[in-house]
């Protein structure tokens, strides 16, 4: 069976997560990311060795926003914790026992050049209809973009730019400060579809906090979300199940939950 979760803000906690939503003081915690030789993500050693358990006994897939290299600063991954497949780039790269693989990378690059306009034409188009978009641009690979905005569009404009960006093959999801633009072929979803087709197993349970985990939520028998999660925020949440508690300690119920379920 095949339990699937996102990692930032669902089961793994930033120094910044960890001091807005709460819980333990972060020298309690278990350090599991490193850059640049300094702790960078925390989760409560319950969770460790739940995700520890999950992964010995079932097939567990984190599937993340993150690009490949982002998601190898964790270090329990790397050393501690053997993982068959990753989903990272937002379901644009399925990592198989450590490289992408081939089959799923040329289904993506294909559907990309089929059904999307290039970054740089649809950041034009944007321009053009006068919608501003002031902030950081960062441009993921040649895969997707998105901006740390200095400021929110409005209402009327985020519609405008959602509409405008379906038209030529994109979509769009704002996620804090952090407004992605992405082509509709890239979806979480569809990557954990495919390695459950390929393995032919059902996913049993799926967590998730933010919009774009939902597709991939969707194709899970069990949806879970932390309390604190921006899908807790939605009008219609029907077929979700959220957490009791919020911050790093929701990730330990969640990894809870999935051991329940493994063990029926």
């Amino acid at each position: 069976m095949i339990f699937a979760s996102d990692l930032d803000r669902t089961i793994i906690y930033s120094t910044r997560a960890v001091e807005e939503l709460g819980g333990p003081n972060i020298t309690e915690l278990m350090p599991v990311e490193r850059r640049d030789g300094m702790w960078m993500a925390y989760m409560t050693e319950p969770s460790y060795q739940a995700l520890t358990e999950l992964s010995r006994s079932s097939l567990f897939v984190p599937v993340t926003t993150r690009t490949t290299e982002q998601f190898k600063r964790f270090v329990i991954f790397d050393e501690n914790i053997h993982l068959p497949y990753v989903i990272t780039t937002n379901g644009a790269v399925i990592m198989y026992k450590g490289k992408p693989l081939p089959e799923w990378s040329d289904h993506i690059s294909k559907a990309v050049d089929e059904e999307s306009t290039a970054p740089e034409e649809l950041r034009s188009i944007i321009r053009r209809e006068g919608i501003e978009l002031n902030g950081r641009l960062k441009q993921v690979g040649n895969l997707f973009f998105y901006y740390i905005l200095d400021c929110f569009p409005t209402i009327d404009e985020i519609a405008k730019l959602r509409a405008l960006a379906a038209q030529l093959g994109w979509r769009i999801s704002l996620q804090g400060r952090k407004l992605y633009c992405l082509p509709s072929a890239i979806r979480k979803g569809a990557a954990l579809e495919f390695i459950c087709h390929r393995e032919q197993k059902k996913a049993i349970a799926g967590a998730g906090d933010s919009i774009l985990d939902l597709d991939f939520l969707d194709i899970c028998q069990h949806r879970l979300v932390p309390g604190h999660g921006e899908l807790a925020k939605m009008s219609d949440t029907k077929g979700l199940t959220f957490t009791n508690q919020t911050g790093v300690q929701a990730g330990e119920e969640i990894l809870q939950i999935f051991l329940k379920l493994l063990k029926g």
